[in-house]
């Protein structure tokens, strides 16, 4: 900000205006929707709302949070095993093994869409500009990207049954009741892994949707950048959203890509002609887009879970050899 201008920077992010603002995060929360319809379409047994909602916070830990992706992913299973969704109904309850598969699998889907949307941005990237010094190291880029989701996808088939193999090793110290519950922990995970991947039709919408999703983000650039006065098309807009996706997925343990996505904005907008103060005011756009929406559900993620812990828990029915009984009938010694 400092090398671009204070006053141009700030300039160029308020001529968008409170209307506009509020445009893009009305934009964005629609697509938090199709990304919602994107975990439903692979994990349809879970409600569409509590999906949308663990997804939201998911996200918003990630971005509003000094934490990594690898955190925000953490935050999202707790909330996905949540009893309380952020629609505030009681809901089914979503044990540990099926929050962190759903949570694995609607990850992967969403890198096999951003690999997609990443070829399309460099494609329209090279049509612009063929010897573009980004074109070589993003498609490198891609391609390491496309191994590690198919090992990702491999192991999640097959990871069961190799920690069954080896696990026992690095859980004969603990208790023999942790020991069972860790390894019976992972039997579930593999199960419900092998029951999903068995389902590719649904797999694939689900990428489909990712990929909508991704498109969406492109055509929200493109939306800021005509309110802040700058030419860009959209097929220009996908390469700089597609290019910046690739960058932001190598930075991935950086909390929230301090730095990593305004450095990319700016250089793949000096790319397309666009000054680099107004390259930054999208990066700050795209932020403060981001805590508009994040904080407000990060806030009602721990109001929703304040209150599960203040819920009396049912109790349990004593249990007899037949069954369980009223309370009311059992005597007291």
């Amino acid at each position: 900000m400092a090398w671009s201008g204070f006053g141009s920077v700030v300039h160029a992010v308020m001529r968008i205006g409170l209307g506009g603002f509020l445009l893009m995060v009305c934009c964005q929360l629609a697509v938090d929707g199709v990304l919602g319809l994107a975990w439903h379409a692979a994990f349809p047994e879970i409600g569409y709302l509590r999906l949308l909602g663990a997804r939201m916070v998911r996200d918003a830990a990630a971005t509003c949070l000094p934490f990594s992706q690898l955190g925000g992913i953490v935050i999202g299973i707790r909330a996905t095993c949540s009893g309380h969704g952020l629609h505030g109904r009681e809901a089914r309850q979503v044990d540990l093994p099926e929050a962190a598969c759903a949570n694995l699998v609607d990850i992967t889907t969403e890198v096999m869409g951003q690999v997609a949307f990443v070829l399309l941005g460099v494609a329209f990237l090279v049509a612009h500009q063929r010897n573009s010094p980004f074109v070589m190291p993003v498609i490198i880029g891609a391609v390491f990207l496309i191994v590690g989701t198919a090992g990702f996808i491999w192991t999640q088939r097959h990871g069961g049954s190799i920690f069954r193999r080896f696990g026992g090793m690095f859980t004969r110290s603990l208790a023999s009741q942790w020991h069972d519950s860790v390894l019976n922990g992972a039997d579930d995970l593999q199960e419900r892994m092998e029951a999903v991947w068995g389902r590719p039709g649904r797999i694939c919408a689900s990428a489909a949707y990712h990929l909508v999703g991704w498109l969406g983000s492109a055509a929200m650039l493109w939306m800021t950048a005509g309110f802040l006065g700058a030419s860009l098309s959209f097929p220009n807009a996908v390469a700089v959203e597609g290019v910046t996706c690739a960058i932001m997925s190598l930075g991935f343990l950086v909390p929230g890509s301090l730095g990593v996505q305004e450095g990319a904005y700016m250089a793949l907008g000096h790319a397309f002609g666009i000054d680099s103060s107004v390259s930054l005011g999208l990066s700050l756009l795209r932020r403060g887009r981001e805590l508009a929406i994040g904080i407000p559900v990060l806030l009602l993620w721990q109001f929703m879970e304040v209150r599960g812990l203040r819920t009396p828990s049912a109790k349990p029915m004593p249990k007899t050899e037949v069954g369980y009984v009223p309370a009311s009938s059992v005597v007291k010694e």
